[in-house]
């Protein structure tokens, strides 16, 4: 079998857009308001924004980190 790439689906948008909508249409059928709904998606998504940033910065940290000495940033 195929192991899921967690860093992949984790920095997907169609992946956070997905559980977002699933979220809002499940709410709105629980009988919560739209409004409701609305202000979780926009926490699931504000959420997702913030993790895929996360985990791309640390990949293009982890990436330079061979890169030499005298990277930017590393000036004193």
């Amino acid at each position: 079998m195929n192991k899921i790439d967690w860093t992949r689906k984790l920095t997907s948008r169609k992946f956070w857009l997905s559980i977002a909508s699933f979220v809002a249409m499940l709410l709105v059928a629980l009988g919560q308001t739209e409004a409701t709904a609305t202000q979780i998606t926009s926490l699931i998504m504000a959420g997702a924004t913030v993790i895929g940033y996360v985990i791309g910065e640390g990949l293009a940290d982890a990436g330079n980190a061979g890169a030499g000495d005298g990277q930017a940033g590393d000036e004193e």
